[in-house]
Order: C-alpha cells, then sequence, then structure tokens
C-alpha cells in the first residue's frame, strides 16, 4: 500500500544535526513554518540493506513544472493525493531526474565534503544563513505528537520522513511502494532566484514499476546506469506551435546507439500517460525522428513531461519542460 500521508512540508530552516547510528542513520533537519510551528525532516544517508550507500543527484539550478506548482502551495505541511497534474514528486513518471546521473555515496566519512551528510549540511547551512531561503520537504508526515521531539526537543513532536524514492522497493519494504510519492528535497533561494533540488534513492530500489501500485515490474532490465545512456533519447519538443489550438505539436527522438533500431510499437506519452505512437521502422544509428503527437496526447504550454516508451510500455527516457520553455510561440525546447 502507498505513504498513508504523504505531502510537501514548506518552511524555513533553523537547526540541523548529524546521527551516526550503526543501523540506520539519519541527517536531522530542524524547520519553522511561518506560524511557528517546528517539524524535523529525517533524511536518510545510509541504507539497512546492501549496498548501503545510497544513491544521490544535485541539481544546482532545478528547472521543472513542479517549481511553478510549489508557488501555489501555503507555508507548513500540505497533503498532496497521489497521481499526476499536482506537486507531487514521481523520479520515473514526472521526469525529475536522470537516473544515469545518480551517484553512490558513503553515510560519513573522515575529512570534508566526501559524504552524503556533508553534502546536506553545505545546503542545509546556506538555507539558515539565508532569512528568505525556503525548503520544500516531499515525504510521510508523522505527529503531532504527544511528546517533544527527541532530537531537538521542541513539542509537540513533528515531522516528515521517507524524503527518498518510495517506489520500487525490495520485499521488506513492499509496503511503502506507491506512484506520485516519493521524496525529495528543493531548497528554494528567492535572492539568488535559485532552486537547488536533492534527489536520494536506494540502491536496492527498481526503477521500471507498475503504473498503479509502484511495485517492481519483474523480468525487466534496469535503466541505464551511471556508465551507460538510453539507446533512444528525447531531444527536442515543438510545445508551443504557432497558430491557434488545436496545434500540432512535435517531439524529436535520437538513436544514440551505433545500431539501428526498430521503433515498431514505441510510444510517446504525456505527463498525464496520454500517449501516441511513434512511426513503425528501423531508425539507423545517429538518425533522428520528429514524431507529431496525436491519438489525444497534449503538451500543455504550463509545463509537462514527455517520456518514451519501448513495445513492453517501459520507460526507455524521459524530459520535462517548464512554463518558461513553452512561453514563445514556436520556439523548439532543446534538452
Amino acid at each position: 500500500m502507498p505513504l498513508s500521508s504523504y505531502g510537501v512540508l514548506t518552511a524555513g530552516v533553523v537547526d540541523r544535526r548529524r546521527e551516526d547510528h550503526e543501523d540506520s542513520p539519519h541527517f536531522q533537519i530542524e524547520l519553522a513554518d511561518e506560524s511557528g510551528t517546528r517539524y524535523r525532516a529525517a533524511v536518510n544517508v545510509k541504507s539497512q540493506e546492501s549496498p548501503s550507500e545510497l544513491l544521490y543527484l544535485v541539481v544546482e539550478d532545478f528547472r521543472h513544472p513542479v517549481v511553478d506548482l510549489l508557488s501555489t502551495v501555503p507555508s507548513g505541511w500540505t497533503p498532496l493525493a497521489p497521481g499526476p497534474g499536482g506537486a507531487n514528486l514521481d523520479y520515473i513518471r514526472g521526469n525529475v531526474l536522470d537516473r544515469a546521473a545518480m551517484r553512490p555515496l558513503p553515510p560519513d566519512a573522515d575529512g570534508p565534503d566526501n559524504d552524503l551528510a556533508d553534502l546536506l549540511d553545505h545546503y542545509v547551512q546556506r538555507a539558515i544563513s539565508d532569512p528568505q531561503a525556503l525548503l520544500h520537504v516531499f515525504g510521510q508526515r508523522w505527529g503531532p505528537e504527544h511528546i517533544s521531539d527527541k532530537i531537538f526537543g521542541f513539542a509537540p513532536g513533528n515531522g516528515v520522513h521517507d524524503v527518498h524514492m518510495n517506489q520500487g522497493n525490495s520485499a521488506a519494504f513492499r509496503r511503502d511502494d506507491g506512484v506520485w510519492q516519493d521524496g525529495g528535497l528543493l531548497f528554494q533561494f528567492p535572492g539568488a532566484s535559485q532552486w537547488v533540488a536533492i534527489f536520494l534513492a536506494f540502491q536496492s530500489q527498481a526503477w521500471h514499476t507498475d503504473d498503479v501500485d509502484g511495485h517492481a515490474i519483474d523480468g525487466t532490465d534496469p535503466l541505464p546506469q551511471p556508465d551507460g545512456a538510453a539507446v533512444m533519447r528525447i531531444v527536442a519538443a515543438l510545445v508551443n506551435p504557432v497558430g491557434p489550438a488545436p496545434e500540432r505539436e512535435t517531439v524529436t527522438v535520437i538513436n544514440a546507439s551505433p545500431e539501428p533500431v526498430d521503433l515498431t510499437g514505441w510510444r510517446l506519452a504525456d505527463r498525464l500517460k496520454r500517449s501516441c505512437p511513434v512511426p513503425a521502422g528501423p531508425i539507423a544509428a545517429g538518425a533522428t525522428l520528429t514524431v507529431a503527437t496525436s491519438d489525444g496526447m497534449q503538451l500543455g504550454n504550463d509545463g509537462g513531461a514527455i517520456t518514451l516508451l519501448d513495445p513492453a510500455g517501459l520507460k526507455v527516457h524521459g524530459v520535462s519542460y517548464t512554463s518558461d520553455q513553452a512561453r514563445r510561440e514556436g520556439w523548439t525546447a532543446v534538452f
């Protein structure tokens, strides 16, 4: 079953603390919303299963439709119902990251700037020192409790955990699987007009998951590892063609491999999973193909996602675009 209370916490950062428990260490962050309510974000830095190092990705200039949606989210805790179209995170369906760019990092190591706790501390300290900064924490809510917080001592105890990918889990944690309920940290620095995103996942998690329950799909190959790349990639999209609606939107794909690829049965999908076929037949190595959307697939001008699916319906590659990229009529967004 999915997480029982998924959502996003929007608040200022007050304090932080590192933990070194051998079984399940966390990086603890204390936050306060505009009303003064205190929260604790418990961020995993080590897996209970082997390999123990978490996968991480930092995006220093994060641009994604979720950023625009967060502008409407009030201070404090906001519940988010599972499904596309909201401010939810889904690492796979929302195309918020490139799996091939994620790297493992130890939870704690001697020396500066060489472990996951150091990385988190860098951005958290920056947020503490910036009175305008906000942190948007995606995950599962706990509390309010009838006791004080065990780490920072504020009362009542209250906070967010599961601040990581929450689908494709191994058998021990399969009960937490779900779609559109992934965790993450989005730092907003208004003075610098900058968003910094930190995404976390366990190496034991699968990257092909069922669209209904988020369980790993048995017998599927993993998405590209850091030393690989998708055979077929989306490289551009004409989201806002010249002229009145309905417009003739197009998506351009490239065969990045050294061999021809048969595209029979392949499809493109938008953020709401509406899809259209890719023209059948082979595409030569290094060649591009521009596909006109059809069958109800739509690329909205307020931002969205585009996913390339193989004949089995598995994600091969995906991109996202913002409202700013779609704003200028007739211009092609390049990924």
